[in-house]
C-alpha cells in the first residue's frame, strides 16, 4: 500500500470541504441510466479545469481520463455517474451534523466525487507515473443500463487491461465475485371487454398474475446463491374494464454460471407452458449481466489481497468479501482481475431516503488517494 506522507494527509484534510461541495453539485445534476449527458459534461469540465490531461467523453457517455497511457497495459479505475432514479429534475439534498441525504448520494455519487478528487491529487502532487492508469466516470451501471458504459471501456482498451477496480458501495465490503442476471419484459395480451357484460373473457392481469405465481414457484438451484424478482407491473384500463394488456419487468440472478443457465432453461419452459395453455405472451430480454469464474486466478487473488490490505490500512478493519452485480461483472467474465470496493459508509441505497455518513468521506478520500497512487507507482504487480 502507498505510504501516506504528512503532506498527503494535510492535502486530504484541506480538500475535504471541496469534496462535500462537489458532492452537493453532482447530486443536483440528474443522471438516470442512458441520460447522463449533463453529469458527464460537468465531470469532463471539472476534471479538465483541475488539470487532468486528455479528458474526453466517448459515445457511451463515459468520461475517460488517460492518466498514463503509452499504448501498453493499463489498470482501469471507474465510478459510475448514473443513478437508479428516473428523475430528470434535481433531487432534494439535505444534511445534518452527521449525514448527507439525497437519492443516489451513496450509489454512486459520493464514490464518483472521491474518484474525481483523487484524480486532482495525482495532478497537483505530481505523483510519478510508472504504470498505465485510466480513470473513468462511467455510464449505465444501474438497472437496464446493462453495463453499457463499462462494456464500451472494455472494448476500447481490449487486450491491454491488466486489472480493473470499480469504486461502488460501502467501505466495509469488497465485491470479488460477479452476480450474473437475465432481465425480461413479459407482456400479456387478451381481447378484454366490459367487466360486467363480458365477464368470463380472459383478463391480461389475471393471466400475468398466474405467470408471476409460477415464476416465484420455480425451484432455485443450490449452487451459489440464486434469486428471482418481479420489480415492475403495469397494465389495465379502468376498474370496470377487463384488462387487455399487462406487463412486468422481472429478473433472475446468480453468482454461479451453471445456476444462471439452469434458471434460463426453467424460465423458457415456463413461457412455453403458458403459451401452450393459450396465453398470448411476448417476452423480451432487456438485459444480461454475465457471471465470472467461481475460482479466483492467482492474479485475481493477488488483487483481492491488495484491496483488502489497502482498505484495512485505512479503516482498521478487514473488509468482507462478497458477491455483487457491478461494473466488475464485465472484466470478471473476461478473466480480467477485477474488484469493486466502496469509499463511503451509508445506507438505504436505491431508496429516496438514501444517506452517507459525513465522517466516512475522510476515510474514502484517503483510500482513493492511496489506491490511485499505488497504481501509478506500479506497486501492484500481478502474475
Amino acid at each position: 500500500m502507498h505510504f501516506m506522507s504528512m503532506e498527503t494527509t494535510l492535502w486530504i484534510a484541506e480538500n475535504l470541504p471541496q469534496v462535500t461541495q462537489l458532492l452537493r453539485t453532482l447530486c443536483a445534476i440528474p443522471a438516470p441510466s442512458g441520460k447522463e449527458e449533463q453529469r458527464a459534461a460537468f465531470c469532463e469540465k471539472w476534471l479538465t479545469d483541475a488539470g487532468v490531461p486528455g479528458v474526453f467523453t466517448d459515445e457511451a457517455l463515459n468520461v475517460i481520463c488517460p492518466i498514463h497511457d503509452d499504448g501498453g497495459p493499463v489498470t482501469i479505475v471507474m465510478a459510475h455517474t448514473d443513478t437508479v432514479f428516473p428523475d430528470l429534475s434535481p433531487m432534494p439534498f439535505t444534511e445534518d451534523d452527521t449525514r448527507l441525504c439525497s437519492p443516489g448520494v451513496g450509489d454512486d455519487t459520493a464514490n464518483l466525487a472521491l474518484l474525481m478528487t483523487a484524480a486532482r491529487y495525482l495532478v497537483e502532487e505530481k505523483v510519478p507515473l510508472n504504470s498505465g492508469l485510466v480513470l473513468v466516470c462511467n455510464s449505465c451501471e444501474e438497472g437496464l443500463g446493462n453495463l453499457k458504459g463499462c462494456r464500451a471501456v472494455m472494448e476500447r482498451y481490449q487486450g491491454r487491461i491488466r486489472s480493473f477496480v470499480s469504486f461502488d458501495g460501502n467501505l466495509d465490503h469488497i465485491c470479488v465475485r460477479a452476480v450474473g442476471s437475465h432481465r425480461y419484459r413479459v407482456e400479456v395480451e387478451t381481447q378484454g371487454g366490459h367487466s360486467f357484460s363480458a365477464f368470463g373473457v380472459p383478463n391480461a392481469i389475471h393471466q400475468l398474475s398466474r405467470f408471476i405465481t409460477d415464476f416465484y414457484s420455480l425451484p432455485l438451484p443450490h449452487r451459489g446463491r440464486t434469486t428471482c424478482n418481479v420489480g415492475v407491473i403495469e397494465g389495465g384500463t379502468s376498474v370496470n374494464s377487463i384488462a387487455q394488456r399487462a406487463s412486468m419487468l422481472c429478473e433472475y440472478r446468480s453468482d454461479d454460471a451453471s445456476s444462471l443457465a439452469t434458471m434460463e432453461g426453467a424460465f423458457e419452459a415456463l413461457i412455453a407452458r403458458h403459451r401452450d395453455a393459450g396465453v398470448q405472451l411476448t417476452v423480451t430480454r432487456m438485459g444480461e449481466r454475465p457471471c465470472g469464474s467461481s475460482t479466483p486466478s492467482a492474479a485475481q487473488q493477488k488483487l483481492i489481497d491488495w484491496a483488502e490490505k489497502s482498505m484495512a490500512a485505512v479503516t482498521g478493519k478487514t473488509p468482507s468479501l462478497d458477491s455483487g452485480s457491478t461494473d466488475a461483472n464485465i472484466p470478471l467474465s473476461l478473466d480480467i482481475p477485477a474488484v469493486t470496493l466502496g469509499l463511503i459508509r451509508g445506507d438505504l441505497a436505491h431508496t429516496r431516503q438514501e444517506y452517507i455518513l459525513k465522517d466516512s468521506l475522510a476515510e474514502g478520500l484517503t483510500l482513493a488517494v492511496s489506491i490511485l497512487s499505488d497504481l501509478c507507482y506500479g506497486s501492484l504487480a500481478l502474475p
